[in-house]
């Protein structure tokens, strides 16, 4: 019994420390060079807030010096550099790769976790033991696809500052 506890705690341990690595939030310093706006492209999904912090989310057209234009349902809008605060991108998804993470780390901590419970001592007497390997064989699999749910379940993306005004 000591010894499963061990294993479930490691198991846990480890489902946390994967967890926690997770880099969700952008720290990157903030851009302030207009240039930086080279690095989006057509059709990229941005946001831009103004200086009045009314914000306005659509897909990237162009921009020049002076301006930056915006694709809306409604048509193209035009916001002038002076008038603009912040713009930020939306950033690409990955929770295919979180799920198939999560389902490693769920698959071996099911696997610890059945290996534990398998480990009683053997039967003395008259016993019926239909699964011997039952713990391993149904844990395993099932902390796979736990793991799977909450690793697609994690925010991905998210916003990223490209220009910021001084």
């Amino acid at each position: 019994m000591k010894r499963m506890k061990t294993i479930v705690c490691l198991g846990v341990m480890v489902l946390i420390l994967g967890m926690s690595s997770y880099g969700g939030v952008d720290t990157a310093p903030s851009q302030a060079k207009w240039d930086n706006l080279k690095q989006l492209s057509v059709g990229q999904e941005i946001q831009v807030v103004q200086n009045d912090t009314k914000s306005i989310r659509g897909s990237f057209r162009s921009f020049n010096d002076a301006a930056i234009v915006i694709g809306l349902a409604a048509g193209e809008q035009t916001i002038n550099r002076q008038s603009i605060l912040r713009v930020s991108s939306k950033g690409q998804g990955h929770r295919l790769r979180n799920a198939l993470i999560g389902a490693g780390v769920g698959a071996g901590t099911g696997l610890g976790v059945g290996a534990a419970m398998d480990s009683h001592k053997p039967c003395t007497g008259f016993c019926v033991n239909i699964l011997p390997n039952g713990g391993k064989e149904i844990g395993t699999p099932l902390g796979a696809i736990g793991g799977a749910l909450v690793g697609a379940a994690l925010p991905t993306g998210g916003w990223h500052e490209i220009y910021r005004a001084r």
